[in-house]
């Protein structure tokens, strides 16, 4: 285990944190739930993709990132599972209440991830390396998983320093992180991804970087974003170390009667729960960064459990940890588990930021003072989570959207990706198209051609010369079964000039203006593919709106 010394500055330096992480917990929990071993490779799928792996499947060459089909070629007997937060919330609680048999105050950050203050129990153990030896053997005894422990100043810095296996002395959580990417910031939560992506394009590759620039420079280009991860690259706390306590009146109590002892009862509650609870702090300006949940059972058991969030909660994230956590509670191994239902429930705001002066989504949600396209956003991600379910039913086919793409005819120049897959174009934006249909695409792309007549002005069929041109300018079109209507406006032909069709009968295609029919006064426009000379078939593949 590495050690960093050096000096401590309480002034600027924010409160040491003792963070225990459980490396590829939803792999893990996955394993677990099946009553599978963990010597067999196993790999969680979101939008058909590897979002965790366990060590066996790594040591295959799986990947995080990686497509299903690639990781399966790679891993022919990978155990496959899907997404299920709840799955790891419940069997995360066991790795809990083993560390909290050896100190207090913990405070769960994501399941398979948690944060304890770690001065008064490193006193107690006889320092912190002693404290960190206890708490990996306590975990593997009692919860039969292996973790890795970090400590240092800030829950940013303490969370990088558990996957390294570092303790970071007082006074040098900047020169540990200085060294470590800057993709180090897009933490799960934390939702950073394009300021990363940002700061990698403008060459800024290392925490110490980014860390490097002055903060007014970092205002001025980064906005409030930016400047909660300077501060985090620099080993300073994200949020100004002075709180106030939330006064007792913003805590909320609800009573059951009949008692709590199903889950998805517990889960249909919360949401309520949630929007009140959210509702009260908003009234006030505030948002919970620390949420405590506290339960008293039938028989007088007292529950309790402090969830940190990297961002103020929302109405949605109230809910799903207190869904996670009755998971836990409800559904946990015999002997650990209440031995009646929860009578009473209290969410207590541990801790309170500004929520309007932070500007960090406070009124997300459809509140009535909600911000401009913030709800939409909300409707994009419970939209997310819906299509994911609908791909864990049908297949990874089974939800798709459109993606203007390169080609020469309106059904080419648009592709449909699996939902979740990157949306790149498979052709350069630069990239010539021989013979491409000229702008505007036709709107409306007929599934199945609809054969049609089109004649000259003596009635006569119009075909094709070899050379691909109309044997007459076309006068009248006709759909089998229907009224003759009259061409107004054409213009054309396009040859299609595919290399696959180059043995074929010749083809072109056409835009064709009709006059108003008796159903309808408004002209219509549509798109007509031609092939052949001697006898020419003609269908429609679009129309104009």
């Amino acid at each position: 285990m590495t050690v960093y010394k050096g000096q401590s500055d309480p002034r600027r330096n924010p409160v040491r944190m003792l963070v225990v992480w459980c490396p590829d917990w939803p792999a893990v929990a996955a394993v677990a739930a099946a009553r599978g071993v963990l010597t067999r490779p196993a790999a969680v799928f979101l939008a058909n993709r590897v979002v965790a792996c366990t060590a066996v499947a790594r040591s295959r060459n799986v990947r995080r990132g990686m497509r299903r089909r690639e990781a399966e070629s790679r891993c022919p007997d990978l155990a496959v599972f899907g997404v299920d937060e709840a799955r790891d919330a419940r069997l995360f609680e066991t790795v809990a209440l083993a560390v909290e048999e050896l100190v207090v105050g913990l405070e769960v950050v994501r399941p398979g991830l948690l944060a304890v203050p770690v001065t008064g129990a490193a006193g107690y153990f006889g320092g912190e390396p002693q404290l960190a030896e206890k708490l990996v053997d306590q975990v593997s005894a009692a919860a039969g998983v292996e973790c890795q422990v970090g400590v240092a100043e800030g829950l940013f810095a303490a969370t990088l320093a558990a996957r390294h296996g570092a303790l970071i002395e007082p006074g040098r959580a900047a020169e540990f992180l200085a060294p470590l990417p800057i993709t180090e910031l897009d933490q799960p939560g934390a939702e950073r991804a394009e300021l990363v992506d940002l700061l990698t394009r403008l060459g800024l590759r290392t925490l110490g970087s980014f860390a490097a620039l002055g903060e007014r420079d970092v205002v001025a280009r980064f906005g409030r974003t930016g400047v909660l991860a300077h501060r985090l690259a620099k080993g300073l706390s994200d949020r100004p170390p002075l709180r106030r306590r939330p006064p007792p009146e913003l805590s909320l109590s609800e009573s059951f009667d009949p008692v709590l002892s199903r889950v998805d009862v517990a889960a249909f509650l919360a949401k309520k729960l949630g929007a009140r609870f959210h509702a009260t702090l908003a009234g006030r300006g505030l948002a919970c960064t620390r949420l405590g949940i506290y339960a008293t059972t039938e028989t007088g058991e007292q529950l309790g459990r402090v969830w940190r969030c990297a961002e103020p909660l929302t109405p949605q994230g109230v809910a799903d940890r207190v869904r996670w956590q009755f998971e836990g509670w409800l559904r946990a191994a015999p002997g650990e588990r209440p031995t009646s239902g929860v009578a009473r429930l209290r969410l207590e705001p541990e801790e309170t930021v500004e929520g309007r002066s932070l500007q960090l989504g406070l009124w997300r949600g459809g509140d009535p003072g909600a911000g401009p396209g913030e709800d939409e956003e909300l409707t994009t991600e419970r939209a997310g989570r819906a299509f994911v379910r609908i791909q864990g039913l049908l297949g990874p086919e089974g939800v798709v959207t459109p993606l203007l793409d390169g080609g020469r005819d309106p059904a080419s120049r648009v592709r449909l990706i699996p939902w979740g897959d990157p949306r790149e174009p498979a052709t350069p934006p630069d990239a010539t198209w021989p013979a491409r249909l000229p702008a505007p695409s036709p709107p409306t792309v007929l599934d199945q051609p609809l054969p049609v007549q089109v004649v000259d002005g003596q009635g006569c069929p119009i075909g094709l010369t070899p050379r691909k041109q109309l044997t007459a300018p076309p006068h009248g079109f006709r759909i089998a079964g229907g009224p003759p209507r009259p061409i107004t406006g054409w213009a054309g032909p396009w040859p299609i000039t595919s290399s696959r069709r180059s043995t074929g009968p010749p083809q072109a295609r056409l835009q064709l203006l009709l006059a108003s029919s008796a159903e309808d006064d408004a002209a219509e426009a549509v798109l007509v593919l031609c092939s052949g000379t001697d006898n020419p078939v003609w269908t429609v593949e679009g129309s104009y709106d």
